[in-house]
């Protein structure tokens, strides 16, 4: 039930950063990044498994790209951190 629960964030996130225009380069690097991240997961290309460290670390690290300018986005990101952990990730 977690991990559907996990799927349904992701591809809520995907499309809020489907969404998302960038202001700046560094925060366009990061918004494409977590696109691409969170794509192949949706696609179900890699598993959460595979992704869980990498993904947790930049997920959790964007939330700050985007807190000021695109505050749902920022808490999508949030609410995917915060699955990830009750799962153990």
């Amino acid at each position: 039930m977690e991990k559907q629960k996990l799927q349904e964030l992701l591809e809520q996130l995907h499309r809020e950063l489907e969404r998302t225009d960038t202001v700046d380069e560094a925060t366009g690097e990061v918004l494409a990044d977590l696109k691409q991240d969170i794509g192949r997961l949706v696609r179900e290309e890699v598993s959460f498994e595979e992704e869980k460290e990498g993904l947790s670390e930049r997920l959790d690290g964007a939330i700050g790209h985007f807190e000021e300018d695109h505050p749902k986005l920022s808490m999508a990101i949030q609410h995917v951190l915060d699955s990830l952990a009750r799962m153990g990730f």
